[in-house]
């Protein structure tokens, strides 16, 4: 059985890799912005090039991993939590805390629903289902997310899980600072900040996405 900090630690170790991993993926996806014709080939590329490296498999194994192990650590903390009676009106050093800060796991249980919707949407069909090839002979990932951009619903429901995980980042990545024991006066305003600024970048970047493809191809 793991312990209470080996459990914060765990959590915030698979949190930072995540929140890497979406950096990344964020980028890779900006190219969604390029050009019609020249975001069609060069994204189609791009994910052939991720789906055809032994690297990139070897890290996927680890995203799976990170996204189970976080999900699973959040919700028995959560429980834990509950059951112990704490409500997190106030931390320790007695100053009152948000309301996303009380509700991480809400937020995580919708975040994970998106994942789940997400996934199947973008990575079961890429990866088990019929995709056309575009020209240079690559599956035309990008046909399926216009097609699946273009759908109203779902982009309501992007747009909301963005909102979702920017709280969840930015109660994250602060709490990960103190687990990691660089809550000092001298730096943890800096750490905050940039917290906040990477969480509200990466979500209303992602949130963009949909939006914009949505609105180009009607």
């Amino acid at each position: 059985m793991l312990s209470s900090l080996s459990r914060k630690m765990l959590m915030c170790l698979t949190g930072l890799f995540l929140s890497f991993f979406l950096l990344i993926h964020f980028l890779g996806n900006l190219q969604l912005f390029l050009p019609k014709e020249r975001a069609h080939l060069q994204f189609n590329a791009y994910s052939h090039f991720l789906s055809g490296n032994i690297i990139i498999e070897i890290v996927s194994y680890i995203l799976y991993a990170s996204i189970i192990l976080h999900a699973v650590d959040g919700l028995i903390i959560t429980l834990k939590n509950k059951k112990s009676g704490a409500n997190y009106q106030t931390d320790r050093r007695g100053r009152a805390s948000k309301w996303y800060s009380r509700n991480m796991g809400l937020l995580g249980t919708f975040i994970l629903i998106f994942l789940v919707i997400h996934f199947q949407n973008f990575w079961y069909v890429y990866k088990f289902g019929t995709i056309p090839l575009d020209e240079n002979g690559n599956k035309d990932l990008y046909i399926l997310v216009v097609t699946v951009f273009k759908e109203w619903w779902y982009v309501v429901i992007y747009v909301i899980s963005m909102f979702a995980l920017c709280y969840h980042l930015i109660h994250g990545i602060y709490s990960a600072t103190r687990t990691l024991g660089l809550y000092h006066p001298k730096f943890i305003k800096w750490f905050k900040i940039a917290g906040i600024a990477y969480s509200v970048i990466i979500s209303a970047g992602f949130a963009m996405m949909p939006v914009y493809v949505f609105f180009t191809y009607r």
